[in-house]
């Protein structure tokens, strides 16, 4: 399915993950696909600015929602603890990602890869379906922001319900930016 992405599709997915990382979540899930589109320079991006989404302040409702290591991190220097030399002193005691939590009984996971919710993974699928739809020959970024809508359920949608924006008026000013 990614060969048929865009590059700006493509660009999505790359920034979702390190988006994820940059807040230290252990998943893609529809907030980083949705802040990583916010990163961008394209048509989609201008309409979910026009209706009011900015990078950091939804950043800044993802992480009041699922939390970011920074804000635990602070949270405990206020009690005399720095984490990064708690990171370090088990690293250099015990190996690299010593402190990284192993997956049902396995081996931590690698940091490299970060692996995607199910809703992101039907975000992509459903992509797929919306370029269909519109009969489009490849999957654009747009269609990942259709996606996201018609998925519905993720904190992506949450965080578009929460700042009052309608659904179904940013999905026809999207299909309209994609027709063009």
């Amino acid at each position: 399915m990614f060969e048929r992405f865009t590059s700006d599709a493509r660009e999505v997915v790359v920034l979702a993950q390190e988006e994820a990382r940059a807040l230290r979540h252990g998943h893609i899930g529809t907030e980083h696909l949705l802040l990583a589109q916010l990163r961008l320079d394209t048509p989609t991006t201008a309409v979910l600015r026009r209706h009011g989404l900015d990078h950091d302040e939804v950043a800044a409702a993802v992480a009041a929602h699922l939390g970011s290591a920074d804000l635990d991190a602070e949270a405990l220097r206020t009690l005399g603890i720095d984490l990064d030399a708690v990171r370090d002193v088990a690293e250099a005691t015990f190996g690299p990602g010593a402190l990284d939590a192993p997956r049902h009984g396995r081996q931590p996971r690698s940091p490299a890869h970060i692996p995607f919710s199910s809703r992101a993974k039907k975000v992509l699928e459903l992509s797929l379906r919306e370029a269909l739809a519109m009969r489009a020959r490849t999957i654009a970024d747009g269609h990942i922001v259709l996606g996201l809508l018609r998925e519905g359920q993720g904190l992506a949608a949450k965080v578009l319900h929460d700042r009052g924006i309608d659904p179904q008026v940013l999905r026809e000013d999207i299909t309209a930016a994609l027709r063009g």
